[in-house]
């Protein structure tokens, strides 16, 4: 890959971002913050914070989306400093961790600002505010890494303690934590709403879907200490960066890698970042160098190539930039290779080799792909011996090429004689229902007693001809769970035709259930996955439909109704809802609400926020995310009574209210450090208080102070 542009910052690149707004923001490890222009490269503006990190491996730096926050650890990691940008003023840091602050984080809606430290505690501030929210599940080792699925639905934490950590922004519940690692995890990254990929420090990386906990697969080709990763817009290109300077290149529908080498540089990458619509890709370096790559280098050969019809230095520019197989030029060329191929196919089982030739005679000088023409001018030379057997009945020896020889399968000849089996097998069946016609049953299997494929089903249909009555029985009768528990112990009734029509109908009703869920009959669909769900291969689908449609219905009709809290419970229950146009304006109305709840949570005026969050205190969904906001409410009220001097004993009534409410977090527990230092001779202890949680919490637990 060719650079199209470079920049050197002289020092080591740490971060590059490019903004809502369409600015690049460069910054390097000395915190000097610098607006680039994403074509020259030039810097158009910036300012210097001054902090100098040595180790930056983990996000030692953030900038939010909007641009109007910037997060670092301080010199020494003693803690984490969150900027106002336009300001360039100090709106708060973090110095409550046990140890140093490990890493920083800004979500993508600029809401919270989360800190990572050596404690394996994550802490999440209001970026407005400066004020500590709330806190992440809590690991046993440092967090090395923080990410957001691109929604804000999710973050997720990474640490030294082999796990990763899943945490819901709206429900503001955690979910199981994800162990597979054998080694610390050091990178985490959303891919879409659903998945995950994790690094650990062994280089050995994951891809989960965090829905059910559950490893899709393990990357392979990564043979070196990964430094950044980088996802394309449409979740289909994964670019990792290496110390050694190799920028690797991987197919995220595949999961197979497309290059691993695809970029070499000098040094160890150290920021990447990919701009959607100049599809240019970004790489910082530890030597200070900004480089700019288009990843669609070699398009315009492409196109003039194919005017060419020169094939075999078109695949040479796939080979040299991977990236170009998902072009709509390099469709082309994949759809006349298969088309030439199929063509191929079809004059080689007419005994035409020269046409056949002929027909791919533009790819041969393509490796790959004259590997191909070669085994398949190579199998095809004894397909007229297994024309001839066919024809003359010879069936032991036809199967036995065909076996030989796979691709004979997808010919006419070997679709006759599968035809005249099955022809037969039905036959046969009949003859085996009557006592009398077992003997004409065998006659008409002899031929085929040979074949070892066929001879396991020839013994099973004449021992038990009466499971086949059953079976045809019981699809005349529409009883599919017997058909299917009778398939179940009788693979053998697989061979029948009554078989293929039942798969048949299955996907037919499969079809027309899309057809009416596209249509919006809803009604339709669910009369016929009922039927559908007594087909084996099915019922997993039919569940996980029957579900979005129980739920959708459910949601539209609270929508028509004007039944907010039911559909706010349904955008809890099925996450895709909040995609819906209806789902994405609800979310919006929360978000705004509770940015206008946090202005009076962060005075500590617990009954602006109730008169703002009014209308959510019916719903059940809301509960846990309310118990987060208001807990905050009543830490504030604390801090502001300690401040304000006080006495012990509402102090102290404050805590156990507090804590009777709540539980014991991070939280209470730093401000109970705080009021012992006070008031050292307090006898209260926290740890014998009774305690309540964020998970029992009920608005009807809403007082005005935390003090009564």
């Amino acid at each position: 890959m060719k650079v199209v542009q470079s920049q050197n910052i002289i020092k080591p690149v740490i971060l590059l971002k490019i903004l809502d707004d369409g600015r690049l923001v460069a910054v390097d490890s000395q915190t000097t913050i610098r607006y680039l222009d994403l074509v020259t490269l030039k810097t158009l503006s910036g300012f210097k914070v001054g902090i100098e990190h040595q180790y930056y491996k983990a996000n030692v730096v953030a900038f939010s989306n909007n641009g109007k926050y910037f997060a670092t650890l301080s010199p020494h990691t003693k803690e984490s400093i969150l900027y106002n940008v336009k300001s360039k003023k100090v709106i708060a840091s973090v110095n409550r961790h046990h140890g140093e602050a490990s890493c920083v984080s800004i979500d993508p809606l600029s809401r919270y600002m989360f800190s990572g430290g050596d404690d394996g505690k994550t802490f999440a501030l209001d970026t407005k505010s400066g004020k500590l929210v709330f806190t992440l599940p809590v690991h046993v080792d440092t967090v090395n890494d923080i990410a957001f699925s691109t929604n804000s639905n999710w973050v997720a934490t990474a640490s030294y303690d082999r796990k990763i950590s899943l945490f819901n922004l709206i429900s503001m519940a955690p979910k199981e934590k994800l162990k597979s690692h054998t080694a610390p995890v050091m990178k985490v990254e959303f891919i879409g709403p659903k998945k995950l990929l994790s690094i650990d420090k062994n280089s050995v990386a994951i891809i989960w879907d965090i829905h059910t906990a559950k490893v899709l697969t393990r990357l392979e080709g990564i043979h070196d200490e990964i430094t950044q990763i980088c996802i394309s817009w449409e979740k289909k290109l994964l670019f990792i960066g290496t110390v050694l300077g190799y920028v690797l290149l991987y197919d995220l529908d595949t999961y197979e890698q497309l290059s691993h080498r695809y970029i070499k540089i000098s040094s160890p990458v150290t920021a990447l970042e990919l701009h959607e619509q100049s599809k240019h890709l970004l790489v910082g370096t530890q030597d200070g160098f900004i480089y700019s790559y288009y990843i669609y280098e070699g398009e315009e050969t492409i196109k003039e190539l194919l005017r060419k019809k020169d094939f075999e230095a078109i695949q040479k520019e796939v080979q040299k930039n991977p990236v170009l197989q998902f072009t709509k030029i390099y469709s082309l060329v994949s759809n006349l290779w298969t088309t030439a191929l199929q063509k191929a196919k079809i004059a080689l089982q007419n005994g035409d080799r020269k046409k056949a030739m002929l027909l791919l005679k533009q790819f041969k000088d393509i490796p790959a792909k004259n590997s191909i023409i070669k085994k398949l001018m190579n199998d095809y030379l004894e397909f007229e011996k297994f024309t001839a057997f066919a024809k003359e009945g010879k069936l032991t020896q036809a199967y036995n090429l065909a076996n030989t020889y796979p691709i004979y399968k997808e010919s006419k000849v070997f679709e006759a004689l599968e035809n005249r089996w099955k022809k037969t097998l039905n036959l046969a069946q009949k003859y085996v229902l009557d006592p009398k016609g077992i003997q004409q049953a065998k006659d008409l299997l002899t031929p085929y007693r040979g074949i070892t494929q066929k001879t396991k089903f020839i013994q099973q249909i004449m021992s038990q001809g009466e499971v086949y009555k059953r079976f045809r029985d019981a699809i005349t009768q529409k009883d599919f769970q017997i058909c299917f528990e009778l398939i179940k112990h009788h693979p053998f009734l697989k061979e029948f035709n009554e078989y293929d029509s039942l798969m048949k109908y299955a996907d037919t009703l499969y079809v027309k259930v899309h057809k009416f869920l596209e249509q919006g009959d809803t009604h339709s669909a669910v009369k016929l996955l009922s039927i559908l769900e007594d087909f084996t291969d099915f019922k997993d689908e039919v569940k996980e439909l029957m579900r979005e449609i129980e739920s959708k219905q459910k949601f539209f009709n609270a929508i028509e109704e004007e039944d907010i809290a039911t559909a706010y419970n349904m955008m809890a229950i099925a996450e895709d809802l909040q995609q819906s146009e209806d789902g994405r304006k609800l979310q919006n109305r929360w978000n705004k609400d509770i940015e206008k709840a946090n202005e009076y949570a962060v005075k500590g005026d617990a009954e602006g926020v109730k008169t703002v969050l009014n209308e959510y205190l019916k719903i059940s969904s809301k509960y846990r995310p309310l118990a987060t906001i208001f807990g905050w409410t009543y830490m504030i009220q604390l801090e502001f009574a300690l401040k304000q001097n006080h006495s012990q004993l509402e102090l102290e009534n404050g805590i156990k209210n507090y804590i009777l409410n709540f539980g014991i977090q991070d939280q209470i527990e730093n401000f109970f450090n705080q009021f012992k230092k006070k008031f050292p001779q307090s006898k209260l202890n926290i740890e014998l208080l009774s305690k309540g949680s964020l998970s029992m919490w009920r608005p009807s637990m809403i007082v005005k102070s935390i003090l009564d």
